[in-house]
Parts: C-alpha cells; structure tokens; sequence
C-alpha cells in the first residue's frame, strides 16, 4: 500500500487548494467581527481543541478503510487526499448550521433543554459516521465488517501510517477542531462567547480571560492549557514533581513514579524474605531481620533437620544460636538461602569430628 501524501501546506507557487493538497482551515488567535461589527474573544478550551483534533485523523482513517475494502484497485492511502477533503467540507457545513437547525428544532419539539447537546466530540461523531456511511461500499455496509478485529486492526495500521508520514499534521488538524468546536458549542462551555466595541476593550478582556492559553509551568512540559484547565492539567502533567507516593524523601517527575516506587524506592513494601507473616517497607529489612531472628533460625533448623530432632529441640538450638556469638552474623542474612549457610557452616564447625 502506497503512503498517503503528506500535507506539507502552500509553497510559494503552489497553494493548499491544489491538486494532493487541500484548503485546510487554520487556527487564528486574531479577533473576529461577527455581522453587527463587534469583536470576538478567539480564545477557546485548547485541551477540548487538542482532544477534538486527534479524534480526527482515526475518524478519515474508518472513512478510508470501510470505502475500500475489498476494492482490487484502491487502498485507503489512494483515496486519503480526496476523502479527507470531502470530510471537512461535510463536517464543516453541518457544523455551521448546527446551532440554529438544533434551537429550530427545539421550538418545534418545544424541549428546548433535552434538545441541546453540550459534548462536541458526540456531535462532531454523529457528523462523522453519517459521512462515513455515505463512503461504504457494499463490504462497508455489512454489520459483521464493522464489528470485526480485522476493521479495527486496518483502521489502527491506516492512523499510524498516515501518523508516521504527517500526512495530516496536529497542527493542521486542531485549526479545523478549533472552528468545528466554536461551531457547535451551543452552551459556550468551551470557548469564550464575550464580544466588544473596539481592540481596547477586547485586548483588556483577553488578558484575564479565562480561556486564554498559558504554557505550564512544569520543565519539560510543552503544553499550552486554557488558564480554566490548568488545575486539572497540573494534577495529571507527567512533569510535575512530586514527593515520593510512599514518603521517602525522593522526589521526581510523575511519569517516573511507578518505576521509582516498584524498583528502588527504599519505601517499597515487601514480604520477609524468610516466609514469616510479616511484611514492612523495604528499608525496614534490617531491623526486621535482627528482630525475628530466632523465628528465622526456626524456619531453618526444621528444613536442615527435618525428622532429625523434635519441636523442643529446634527451639533450643534456635534460641541457642540467637544468644551465641555469631548472632551479628546470623542477622545480617537476608534470605533464607544465605541463613541457611551459615547455620550449616556453624554445625559443622560445632560437629566434632568422627
């Protein structure tokens, strides 16, 4: 299968509306006059902007698959230019007149409530599955394709491939959802809806408007948030810092958490390597060791001797090693392997020779 071309943008002899290119629309932070003359806020949700953006590129990816398959002399990558044109013209044109054909409808059902949906991602969906209903050819149309593994494996293989290739970039893509979500946000949840006068007033608005974008403060992080959104941002930035989940004194970036507190962190819990009940942060093993020894020595002596002696006797000889002069020894043992050995070594040296 040939790559899908990528969207390079308009050079300087040839522009985006050309053959292999396509008028994307582009976002544009700049104000804008609606009919009565007066300027409107441009900022918007850019986390809703960026999340609309990426839905895109697997929705023209199912439009590819389904209008190809089982079509000898056309695959998804030949046919991506032209769909994803004809995708944005359609979403497009149904989102412009989203709002008035819904406050039309809500007069007629006379619910205007229930008749208003405030998630753009359900309304942008319905608007792309109606588009892609439009593309499916016979194979498309059957209920046992559109369900199967096999669709979602070539629908996920057609995203990276157009991915890989940037033949439609996030960037490109987020100023299409930019313009689709202002068009279908009914309720204004997700984009600023303040209008004004003149540049004066609407710069004094933009610079404490809530949907303004900022760039978190985390090193590393590159994201630009809506101010509205930075708190849920920051609570889930892979580059914020934090202390330690289980409170040892490290402290690290959150996408390094998991490793830190299953691997090396000192707090991790563990269970006595010896197969006694008790369990305790890892740096505890020490004192944990040195505490149960006899318990430990217990659990030795009874796999050394096995039928050899009796439970009395494996409890004097284990009390007996505990208060003897090698306990220091026998305490640093942190396995039972090890333990092992050096009670064996301390019978042997104890054994007289026969």
């Amino acid at each position: 299968m040939d790559p899908p071309v990528a969207d390079p943008g308009p050079t300087k002899d040839e522009g985006v509306g050309s053959k292999g290119e396509m008028d994307l629309p582009v976002a544009n932070r700049g104000p804008v006059r609606d009919e009565g003359q007066l300027l409107q806020c441009p900022y918007c949700d850019s986390e809703a902007m960026h999340k609309l953006a990426q839905f895109l590129l697997p929705g023209l990816a199912a439009v590819c698959v389904d209008g190809t398959t089982g079509d000898l002399f056309r695959s998804p990558s030949v046919v991506a230019v032209d769909l994803r044109q004809e995708m944005v013209d359609y979403v497009t044109q149904r989102s412009e007149t989203f709002i008035a054909d819904t406050l039309i409808e809500s007069e007629v059902e006379q619910n205007a409530e229930n008749q208003m949906p405030d998630d753009p991602y359900e309304v942008i969906s319905i608007f792309m599955d109606d588009f892609s209903r439009t593309k499916r050819n016979i194979i498309g149309h059957v209920s046992g394709w559109l369900l199967s593994d096999s669709r979602e494996d070539k629908i996920d293989d057609f995203v990276q491939e157009m991915d890989m290739t940037r033949f439609w970039p996030l960037e490109r893509r987020e100023g299409i959802a930019e313009v689709l979500l202002k068009n279908v946000d009914i309720k204004t949840k997700f984009h600023c809806p303040e209008k004004y006068e003149n540049e004066e007033r609407l710069a004094d608005h933009k610079a404490q408007c809530s949907f303004r974008p900022v760039t978190c403060p985390n090193d590393g992080c590159r994201a630009k948030v809506s101010v509205r959104c930075m708190q849920n941002h920051d609570a889930a930035c892979l580059f914020k810092i934090l202390q330690c989940e289980q409170n040892c004194e490290k402290r690290l970036l959150r996408r390094d958490m998991d490793r830190h507190c299953v691997t090396v962190c000192p707090m991790r819990p563990m269970k006595c390597p010896f197969g006694c009940d008790s369990s305790f942060p890892e740096h505890n093993l020490e004192e944990h060791c040195s505490e149960s020894l006899q318990q430990h020595l217990l659990k030795v002596l009874q796999v050394i001797h096995k039928k050899g002696l009796t439970g009395d006797q494996l409890n004097d000889r284990a009390l007996e090693l505990e208060k003897s002069e090698d306990r220091g020894k026998l305490a640093k043992a942190r396995d039972a392997r090890s333990l092992t050995n050096i009670v064996k070594d301390l019978e042997a040296k104890k054994t007289p020779p026969s």
